[in-house]
């Protein structure tokens, strides 16, 4: 697996995915928080980085496609990926490299955005007037939301050899998982259905995060995703053998 790791972390840093994934997440957060008068924090008043989280996830619906997109494709298009499968290395061996190292990517992007939160710290009356437990609970919640659309963009590439494609999929996968639960709860439906419904997307657990209380169940949810997008890309590999 840290073969794999490693070539694909090698692969992405000797191109300009890497780089530009993450000057373009940096500059549209930038914007949000800093510059666009309906979200700017300079505007609104409140030393809180609610606009960073809240237009974060839909960034990572375009940003995070974009990284996944030619894990699998690629390999299929140029044929390398029988090469690959004939190494000594298991299915979950390639899947868990490639994927560690999309999220690894994910995570770079995320690291300079401390600034922001130090910027808005300084710039509390008084310094340091921030409700830093939601901000951190707010960051725990974008770091498992990046690992699950992590997930869904690998699935997306191992069931096509087109990057194309798997960017269209991967984003609107992303969008169904973390949004479409949401709206679909609001439908004229039982309010306990409703109510389930809302708890199935990532939404839910995403917000209750966002409060900066850690629940176990909002975890284990994530990591329950994570693993059910990763078990059907193998099973997706899989089907070669069929």
């Amino acid at each position: 697996m840290l073969s794999i790791y490693l070539k694909e972390i090698n692969s992405f840093l000797n191109s300009l995915i890497a780089y530009g994934v993450i000057i373009i997440f940096l500059t549209g957060v930038g914007l949000f928080i800093w510059v666009f008068p309906e979200y700017s924090i300079l505007n609104y008043g409140f030393a809180d980085l609610e606009t960073l989280f809240s237009m974060s996830p839909y960034l990572f619906m375009f940003l995070i496609p974009a990284i996944t997109m030619r894990t699998f494709a690629e390999e299929k298009k140029d044929g390398t990926i029988e090469l690959l499968f004939t190494k000594p290395l298991t299915d979950w061996q390639i899947i868990l490299g490639k994927y560690f190292s999309g999220l690894t990517l994910v995570l770079l992007a995320l690291v300079p955005t401390l600034i922001y939160y130090y910027s808005v710290y300084r710039l509390g009356d008084p310094v340091g007037n921030i409700d830093s437990a939601s901000v951190f609970g707010s960051y725990i919640g974008l770091v498992l939301l990046g690992a699950v659309f992590t997930s869904i963009g690998i699935f997306a590439s191992a069931v096509t050899m087109n990057q194309i494609v798997s960017f269209i999929l991967a984003g609107a996968l992303c969008f169904l998982v973390f949004s479409g639960f949401g709206y679909i709860s609001t439908l004229q439906i039982s309010g306990n259905i409703s109510a389930l419904t809302d708890q199935l997307g990532i939404q839910y657990h995403y917000a209750a995060l966002s409060k900066g209380l850690v629940d176990s169940r909002d975890v284990l949810y994530y990591l329950s995703v994570c693993f059910t997008m990763l078990l059907l890309t193998k099973l997706a590999l899989g089907s070669r053998k069929w």
